[in-house]
C-alpha cells in the first residue's frame, strides 16, 4: 500500500511540474515568450553552476549587487512577476503580488549558493508554469494586482526583458572574475 502511494504521489508531481503538451508546443506571442525564458534560464543556471562561492560575494563596486544577490533578484522576481498577473507565488517564498516589498524580504535572506541554485531553479519551474497557464483571451487585460496600468502581455513581455537584463549583467561580472559562459567555451 505505501508503495502505491508514494508512486502515485510521485506521478501527481510530475504531472503537475510538466507543462501540457499543449503549452510546450505553444503558438503566439506566448510561446514564444515561454520558450525564450526556457533559453534564458538555461544561461542563467550554467553560468549560477559555473560561478564558484567566492564569485557569488562578487560585486563591480559599492552599492551594486554581488553575483549571488542577483540571482537571488531573479529568483524573487521570477515568483513576484506572475503573482501580479494572479498565479500567488508559493507561500513559503512570503512574496505576495500586491506589495513589493515582500521581493525585498525574500531577497534579504541568507542562502549559500547551492541553495540560490535551488530556489533560482524553482522559480524558473514557477514562472513556466504561471505563464503556460496563461490564456491567449486574457493578455489584454489588467494584471490582477497591478497598481499601474498594463496589460497581462505587457507584464509577460517584462518579465522576460527583465531576466535579458540581468543575464547581461551576470556574463559581465562572469568575464569579469575571469569566466567563460558555458555556452561559449
Amino acid at each position: 500500500m505505501r508503495t502505491l502511494t508514494r508512486c502515485s504521489t510521485l506521478l501527481a508531481l510530475l504531472l503537475t511540474l510538466t507543462p501540457p503538451l499543449q503549452a510546450q508546443d505553444r503558438e503566439g506571442v506566448m510561446g514564444d515568450l515561454i520558450r525564450d525564458v526556457a533559453t534564458v534560464e538555461t544561461k542563467i543556471l550554467g553560468l549560477a553552476r559555473t560561478m564558484p562561492p567566492t564569485v557569488y560575494e562578487w560585486r563591480p563596486s559599492k552599492g551594486v549587487r554581488s553575483a549571488g544577490e542577483v540571482l537571488v533578484h531573479i529568483a524573487g522576481d521570477n515568483y513576484f512577476l506572475p503573482a501580479l498577473v494572479g498565479m500567488p507565488a508559493p507561500p513559503e517564498t512570503g512574496i505576495d503580488g500586491r506589495d513589493n516589498k515582500t521581493v525585498a524580504a525574500f531577497e534579504a535572506r541568507p542562502m549559500t549558493r547551492d541553495q540560490i541554485i535551488a530556489e533560482l531553479s524553482k522559480s524558473f519551474a514557477f514562472l513556466k508554469q504561471a505563464m503556460s497557464g496563461t490564456l491567449d483571451a486574457t493578455l489584454a487585460s489588467p494584471p490582477k494586482n497591478s497598481t499601474r496600468k498594463t496589460t497581462v502581455r505587457a507584464t509577460w513581455i517584462a518579465t522576460v526583458t527583465h531576466l535579458h537584463e540581468h543575464l547581461g549583467q551576470l556574463i559581465a561580472y562572469a568575464r569579469s572574475n575571469d569566466i567563460t559562459p558555458p555556452w561559449s567555451k
